[in-house]
């Protein structure tokens, strides 16, 4: 069956992976795609976005931009994280085409009124485009069949602060409107959060992407390892696997220098996965909501387990997955992906 997806991101190289995941799956029906600031500013994610679409094939996919700042708050990037383009050390191809004419939270609304109760929202970047369509459209937490959200910290270090993800800690006033618009669905309607107690658990190391690369047919071998000089880049003949490879070194060295291990948390491919089916997991329904004043916890998203705010829960929570189960199909989709549009994409060029 077809899972019909508006996707919200803030392209930086995990968000790439998801993209192409998505790209990879056939039971992915992406219906529109918001490109809001987060790890980079507004119009740098869009050309991040469209870049690998059209680098996979999928140019008939419609992008929007999206808020370029937070509601009420400055905007920071995280180019340390994610690179000074938000993809790494990758150099991809400029675009052949613009964004749509709409606004990113005008199409969050035509895509779920068009489809009333059928469209999956996927958020892997912070919540502003979201917070601003319902705003625009109140009743679109029941216009969508549900959102899954790639946020949050529960029980977890903080990966910006002590207590605070990144994306909730960009906008935490768009996450606590959001979180509190789709208070009262039913289970099942409910908004789905992959926090970092799961996706820290998610990590993608060298040898997945020499599976990956192996499976696309790439040559020659796609080794990387931590002894490399900053200054090494991929010779993969296929240039998904090329583009995606200088992205993902990037990300773990960052790891690797603060320590975690040279590996890259893949945050947003999990979401993907989830928002798809296509990854066992364990969930606990949750009264969540966001801290906005704490002087040492602001940004923190806050979970009542039992009850003690008298509030019915209005999210469900992913507190366990199977990181192996996870990779195998991340691999398989991902390198026969590259296999048949990194092939045509050589052609073509």
């Amino acid at each position: 069956m077809s899972t019909p997806l508006l996707v919200d991101v803030d392209t930086g190289i995990d968000d790439s992976l998801a993209l192409l995941y998505l790209l990879a799956s056939p039971e992915a029906e992406v219906r529109g795609i918001v490109a809001t600031a987060g790890n980079v500013p507004v119009a740098q994610v869009a050309t991040n976005t469209l870049a690998w679409l059209d680098l996979c094939g999928a140019d008939d996919v419609e992008v929007a931009l999206g808020a370029a700042t937070p509601l009420t708050i400055p905007l920071r990037t995280t180019e340390d994280t994610h690179g000074p383009y938000g993809v790494g050390h990758a150099v991809l191809p400029p675009p052949r085409r613009t964004t749509s004419p709409q606004s990113g939270a005008q199409l969050w609304i035509d895509v779920a009124r068009a489809h009333p109760g059928e469209v999956t929202g996927l958020v892997t970047g912070p919540l502003t485009t979201l917070a601003l369509a319902v705003r625009a459209e109140p009743e679109l937490p029941k216009l969508l069949q549900r959102i899954v959200v790639m946020g949050g910290a529960f029980g977890h270090p903080g990966n910006t602060t002590p207590t605070a993800e990144w994306n909730i800690s960009v906008d935490p006033e768009a996450a606590a409107e959001v979180f509190a618009a789709f208070s009262g669905l039913p289970a099942g309607r409910r908004p789905v959060i992959c926090g970092l107690d799961v996706t820290e658990t998610i990590e993608m190391r060298p040898e997945h992407l020499r599976l990956l690369a192996v499976r696309s047919g790439s040559a020659p071998p796609e080794l990387l390892s931590p002894d490399d000089p900053p200054t090494v880049r991929s010779r993969a003949s296929n240039p998904i696997v090329r583009h995606l490879s200088d992205a993902i070194r990037f990300y773990m060295d960052f790891h690797r220098t603060h320590d975690q291990g040279y590996l890259a948390h893949m945050h947003d491919p999990f979401a993907a996965a989830f928002a798809l089916g296509r990854v066992p997991v364990t969930m606990r329904p949750a009264t969540v909501d966001v801290e906005l004043a704490g002087s040492l916890t602001r940004g923190m998203t806050v979970a009542d387990w039992v009850g003690h705010w008298g509030r019915e829960p209005n999210a469900d929570i992913v507190t366990a997955t199977d990181p192996v189960a996870f990779f195998e199909d991340l691999v398989e989709r991902v390198g026969n992906l590259a296999r048949t549009r990194g092939s045509a994409a050589i052609v073509a060029g």
